[in-house]
């Protein structure tokens, strides 16, 4: 059974139909993660799903449950927010305590839940500070527990990183899908970021324009997009479309197609190859960039730029810049669009 369904969602603002006839199903425990552009309804959904919004057609399942005209607080849903929405007024314990002493839970009880929270979201020393008193990654830590100290059969996540500089966001986002695995809790995650979606996800829902275009596993995202949109937003692709595919291609019947950086190789010539399974091309290097353990290289075919990323495996085996190539594309990572 399906611990979460939704079957042909529809959201309409004014003259505006934000999306339609969305379907899909999550199981239990499963790290989702919605990611896309900037409106492309992600956002709307998932309010959709937690009843903040009010739905224009179809419906949504909870254990079978049609919660679809239910209130949020009758979803059994915890929601976190990008901007925190915490209590300003509120230490952090108090903070997490809230929604324990609204159900009118004794105080023994809601300090025992409370501590817990503040130990799984590593807060200890911080019961009594004020938000204003915390760093960003602290006040999203006390906005993730005062959600799960609820006890939702729901989690969800609506950007909550974005606010944050780029190394808070890598461990928090961490720690984030190690508190998930750790609670077995369903959890949807949205994000424009899709490093962060393709590092935590279980399974990723690529949207675009109100729909979404592509489900699957981080792996399957990545390595074989649908379309001309996924290949674009995915990654680091090579998109060649019909005039640079005919420049560099001209022997393939190829209206458009993308390739990885990583999945173009320089031939060398002390190396053995399986020649069956390589499209060989010549080619000059344009450009060169250091990239830690990886050289990314520009290189040039009939006019056109490429993108190449090898292995950094030391300096005897960087190409200098007008450098004489043959490179290798392999045929298996061509993705027809």
């Amino acid at each position: 059974m399906d611990f979460l369904r939704v079957e042909n969602l529809k959201k309409v603002y004014g003259k505006d139909t934000i999306f339609q006839d969305i379907n899909f199903d999550i199981k239990e425990g499963e790290f989702i993660t919605l990611l896309g552009p900037s409106g492309c309804g992600k956002s709307t959904l998932l309010r959709c799903i937690a009843g903040l919004n009010n739905l224009d057609g179809g419906h949504i399942y909870i254990e079978d449950k049609d919660v679809s005209k239910k209130s949020p607080k009758d979803r059994g849903i915890g929601m976190v927010f990008q901007n925190y929405a915490l209590f300003p007024n509120l230490t952090v314990y108090d903070n997490i305590a809230f929604g324990l002493s609204v159900k009118g839970l004794k105080k023994s009880d809601i300090d025992k839940k409370v501590k817990e929270m503040i130990s799984l979201v590593q807060l200890e020393g911080k019961e009594n500070c004020m938000p204003s008193q915390l760093s960003g990654g602290q006040k999203q830590r006390t906005a993730i527990a005062r959600s799960l100290v609820m006890e939702p059969k729901i989690l969800l996540l609506d950007e909550p990183l974005s606010a944050l500089d780029a190394r808070v966001r890598k461990t928090l986002r961490e720690e984030i899908r190690k508190i998930q695995s750790k609670l077995n809790i369903t959890t949807i995650f949205v994000t424009h970021d899709q490093e962060e979606a393709l590092t935590i996800s279980d399974r990723i829902f690529v949207m675009d324009r109100g729909n979404i275009v592509q489900m699957g596993t981080p792996e399957e995202i990545y390595t074989n997009p649908n379309s001309l949109f996924l290949a674009k937003f995915i990654g680091n692709y090579n998109i060649f479309e019909n005039k640079d595919v005919k420049k560099i291609f001209p022997e393939y019947n190829w209206e458009s197609i993308a390739i990885r950086p990583e999945a173009i190789y320089i031939k060398e010539t002390e190396r053995n190859y399986n020649l069956g399974n390589f499209i060989y091309k010549r080619g000059e290097i344009k450009n060169i960039s250091i990239l830690g353990s990886v050289i990314r290289y520009i290189a040039e075919v009939e006019g056109v730029e490429i993108v190449v990323d090898l292995l950094n495996r030391g300096e005897y085996k960087v190409y200098t810049i007008g450098s004489e190539v043959e490179l290798m594309f392999l045929k298996n990572e061509i993705k027809v669009l």
